[in-house]
């Protein structure tokens, strides 16, 4: 049983995605960070960096495995299953670098965006740098879609990771009909029944 430490932030909702779009049975434990729940020290005995999510694997005979970062947990899921990260050395380090990608530009980007936007008029060369970034970021992972039907060969972790960030678009200030291949994709994963699961689980426990 897999013990799932979260919150409804687009961080935490890769791994509620994760876990539903492979049906494995999982507690979800909520970490409200408004609150500082985070800073606990039970949390902090899961994760010594205070982020979320974070998840402890329990195996049979008392054995325990627990896994932070959000890419790390999805790499973690793929290998233990077999599903969304491929084997072959090929693909696989397609859906690593597009993984990559996100952990690395898309999420750092998206998410200075999210926090200076509120503070436009206090911090205005913030803004438009990071607003400026997430544009370009758009266009790479637009141009990457007009081509493919998902960030790699097949639907993978790579898309799980980058789905959330792109659900909160109201928040980056562009207009979707710029990037049409990127809209494409959304709403194909968006219609997956276990990503409308994955949204929404942290909110509804």
């Amino acid at each position: 049983m897999i013990d799932l430490y979260t919150w409804l932030t687009s961080n935490g909702r890769k791994a509620t995605i994760m876990l539903e779009e492979l049906g494995l049975p999982y507690n979800l434990h909520p970490i409200n960070i408004t609150n500082g729940e985070q800073f606990s020290s039970e949390f902090m005995a899961i994760n010594p960096n205070s982020k979320i999510p974070a998840i402890v694997d329990r195996q049979e005979g008392g054995q325990s495995y627990s896994v932070f970062e959000s890419g790390a947990i999805l790499m973690y899921l793929g290998d233990k299953t077999g599903c969304f990260f491929p084997t072959g050395h090929r693909n696989r380090y397609m859906v690593i670098q597009w993984l990559m990608f996100q952990m690395g530009g898309v999420g750092p980007m998206f998410g200075q965006l999210h926090h200076f936007r509120t503070r436009q008029d206090e911090a205005p060369y913030a803004y438009d740098r990071y607003h400026k970034e997430t544009k370009r970021l758009y266009g790479v992972l637009n141009e990457r879609l007009a081509h493919h039907e998902y960030l790699a060969d097949d639907y993978s972790i790579a898309d799980i990771a980058t789905f959330p960030w792109v659900f909160r678009n109201e928040w980056h200030d562009v207009d979707f009909k710029e990037y049409p291949h990127l809209k494409r994709w959304y709403d194909d994963v968006y219609e997956r029944p276990a990503v409308q699961r994955g949204l929404w689980l942290p909110k509804l426990k």
